[in-house]
């Protein structure tokens, strides 16, 4: 099927009820996650449901949850930064976790400073007015002990598809943007990177949606080529 961003904005804004819900963005680097999570949170933020203000939504992206490189290096991971083990996923589900209990008066999440390539703790502050939080990662329908959590904790999950050829383009580009060589950029693209796509597109069919790569293209046509 095919769906327009209309349609996924209504759908995403049917998932709110009288709990908190929690929607996941999932798919291979590039694939444009972090453009639809961004346009979703501004369209739902700008028609707020009665009685909510624009704060009633709120993105809280995965890549905080990057193990930092100093420890990278102790565990010997340094050059498979971006891998499935290279990440805190307990963290990560600890944090969904607490989404969704809705107890506390703000939670605090980590954010990811991409010049730096580094998590920022307390980045981001999730206040209590927001009913839905769009997440977006990788890893969110890996089958592996440490991940399964998280789609246990998820409301949804929707799938970013994009054909491999534009989407390594998109990658090379952000590589490059934030401070490597072009051919580094390159071979990080193609070696490590890729071996994770490999293992996130096997994921592709636990998804709850798939976006499919006519529209995850229109959401490219953003100025901001890392997204």
């Amino acid at each position: 099927m095919t769906y327009t961003f209309g349609d996924l904005v209504a759908r995403a804004r049917g998932l709110t009820g009288g709990r908190r819900a929690v929607l996941g963005i999932a798919g291979p680097p590039a694939a444009g996650k972090t453009t639809l999570a961004a346009e979703l949170v501004t369209a739902l933020a700008a028609a707020p449901p009665p009685g909510h203000g624009p704060d009633w939504v709120a993105h809280v992206p995965m890549d905080g949850y990057h193990l930092a490189d100093v420890e990278l290096t102790r565990l010997g991971l340094r050059d498979r930064k971006g891998a499935p083990e290279t990440f805190d996923a307990w963290g990560y589900a600890a944090l969904l976790r607490r989404l969704h209990e809705d107890r506390d008066e703000i939670v605090y999440a980590p954010g990811f400073e991409r010049v730096l390539e580094q998590p920022i703790a307390g980045s981001i502050g999730v206040p209590p007015t927001a009913r839905l939080i769009v997440t977006e990662g990788n890893y969110l329908l890996l089958d592996d002990p440490r991940w399964t959590p998280v789609r246990e904790l998820l409301t949804e999950v929707w799938y970013t598809d994009l054909e491999p050829g534009e989407r390594l383009r998109r990658l090379v580009e952000r590589h490059v943007r934030f401070g490597k060589e072009r051919a580094a950029a390159e071979s990080w693209a193609n070696g490590t990177d890729e071996r994770n796509a490999t293992l996130i597109a096997a994921t592709r069919d636990r998804a709850d949606l798939i976006i499919d790569s006519d529209l995850v293209r229109q959401l490219g046509a953003s100025p901001d080529p890392s997204l």
